[in-house]
This record gives C-alpha cells, sequence and structure tokens, in this order.
C-alpha cells in the first residue's frame, strides 16, 4: 500500500511541478462550483494518476485539480469514492492518503446529505461537529500503516473546533446562518426507509449520507485537521419525506453551493 501511494504521490509531483498544496478540498454530490473560484495550474484525470480508483458516479467529473484558492496552493477531488461502488476502504480514502504525502495539512470535506434534524430545512448548510460510522468497515482495519500514523488513533475530537468556531463567524458576517450536527455515514446506495430514518435520528444523528467519514478517519490517522460540511438537500423526518431523485438533490445542492464555496473559500483564506 505505501509503495502505492508514492508511486501516485510522485506521478503527481512531477506533474504539479513547484505547487506544493497546503489544503486538500473533496467535493460532494452537486458541489463542484467551488473549482470556478480557483486560479488552476494543473487539472489531471484520475484515470492517469497510477493506483488511483476511478469514479462511477453520474454527476462526479473524476479530476485532481491543482491551483490556487483565495491566493493559497490546494488540490480539490471534482468527484470522490463510495463503498457501495465496490471499492474497499483503503481505495476510498487512497486520494487522502497521497494528499498528505504531497504535503496537504488540513481537509476541507462537503457532502450532499438527507436532514434528520425537524430544524433543518432544504439547502441548509449544516457544519459537522461529529459523526457516527454506520459503514460496514474501516480504512484503519488490518495492518496498520506506522509511516502515516498510529495504530490506536484518538478520534475524540475528530473536527476542527477552531475551524468550526470560524466558520460561524464567517456565515454571520455573510448574513447567513448555518447549522451543526452529527453526520451519521451509512453503506447505501439506496435511500434509508422511514423507520431506518427514525432510528438514525433516535442515535443521535442530525443528518445522513454515504460518504465523508471514512475520508475523515483517514485524515485524523494522519493527523491532519479537518472542516466537513454537509449540504442538506432533502428532509427525512417522518411529516416530510418524499420521493427523491438525482436532478432534486442536484437542484438542492445548487442553491446552497455559493454558501458553501464562500466558507470554504473563507476558511483556507484565515489559515
Amino acid at each position: 500500500m505505501m509503495q502505492q501511494l508514492q508511486e501516485s504521490a510522485e506521478y503527481l509531483k512531477k506533474h504539479i511541478g513547484d505547487l506544493a498544496p497546503e489544503f486538500g478540498i473533496i467535493l460532494g454530490t452537486g458541489l463542484g462550483a467551488l473549482v470556478n473560484e480557483l486560479e488552476i495550474s494543473h487539472a489531471i484525470s484520475y484515470a492517469e494518476i497510477p493506483n488511483f480508483p476511478v469514479s462511477t458516479v453520474e454527476s462526479h467529473s473524476g479530476k485532481l485539480t491543482f491551483g490556487h484558492l483565495a491566493g493559497r496552493p490546494v488540490v480539490v477531488m471534482q468527484g470522490r469514492f463510495h463503498y457501495y461502488e465496490g471499492y474497499n476502504m483503503d481505495q476510498v480514502v487512497f486520494p487522502v492518503r497521497v494528499m498528505k504525502l504531497l504535503g496537504v495539512k488540513k481537509l476541507f470535506v462537503s457532502n450532499a446529505a438527507g436532514g434528520l434534524n425537524p430544524r433543518f430545512d432544504t439547502s441548509d448548510l449544516m457544519v459537522i461537529t461529529d459523526h457516527i460510522n454506520l459503514q460496514p468497515s474501516n480504512p484503519l482495519i488490518g495492518k496498520n500503516l506506522d509511516e502515516l500514523g498510529p495504530r490506536f488513533p484518538d478520534m475524540s475530537d475528530v473536527y476542527d473546533e477552531h475551524m468550526v468556531r470560524e466558520a460561524m463567524v464567517i456565515a454571520e458576517d455573510a448574513g447567513f446562518t448555518v447549522q451543526e450536527g452529527v453526520y451519521v455515514s451509512v453503506p447505501g446506495p439506496m435511500l434509508e426507509t422511514p423507520a431506518e430514518y427514525r432510528y438514525l435520528s433516535f442515535i443521535g444523528a442530525d443528518a445522513v449520507g454515504m460518504s465523508t467519514v471514512p475520508e475523515v478517519i483517514a485524515a485524523r490517522h494522519m493527523g491532519m485537521p479537518v472542516f466537513a460540511v454537509s449540504v442538506i438537500t432533502d428532509m427525512c423526518t417522518p411529516d416530510r419525506i418524499k420521493k427523491v431523485k438525482l436532478s432534486d438533490i442536484l437542484e438542492a445542492a445548487a442553491i446552497a453551493e455559493p454558501r458553501m464555496t464562500l466558507l470554504i473559500r473563507e476558511l483556507v483564506r484565515r489559515s
């Protein structure tokens, strides 16, 4: 695994030259417009990178884009990998581990999620303050990669409190409200039944999705501070459940995307 990670990192270093990304950004479903804020220097298809998986999700473009956001060097994943696509957890988090080898110091993650908290509404932003992992596995199972992190990493402060508080200030200054809450990650790809939504709410989740937690676990294993935000693309409370199509999710994400972009851009600027 370390040899594969190093091969990928060396390939990318040869292609990006002197650019040394300080921040890694993972863009979720319908949230790819942040790249329009970048001064792009390189855009490399996942298919060109040795050992990289290739995204199979319709709305994910599958590029690793390098450039500057708010004057700071970044690498952006346009499209992520999910367990439900048939990848194992090492493959799901492979890009995050490569980011670490490229010198990335902080990770920013976004996703589209269903809202379980009745105070939320469609197209709200929820800054993630904690998570519940209901994926069938996690990327730390198996032989530990001692070069990356410890066998038993602490998870008591997964999401960087300073960046969470800073995000609230940024939102207030910009005149919009941001929710806070717990994200639960499930395998997918099917959406949940009403009984499952009730269960997830009962165990303490405010939003549900099919990603994020594996990448976050890998990042924290490597000592990378994390900021993560969910865009609430549909409501899953008993009185507001309705049949949802991908087009509905993309439409709700598009409404929230400018606010999410502002949050991440300003956090990068202030870091």
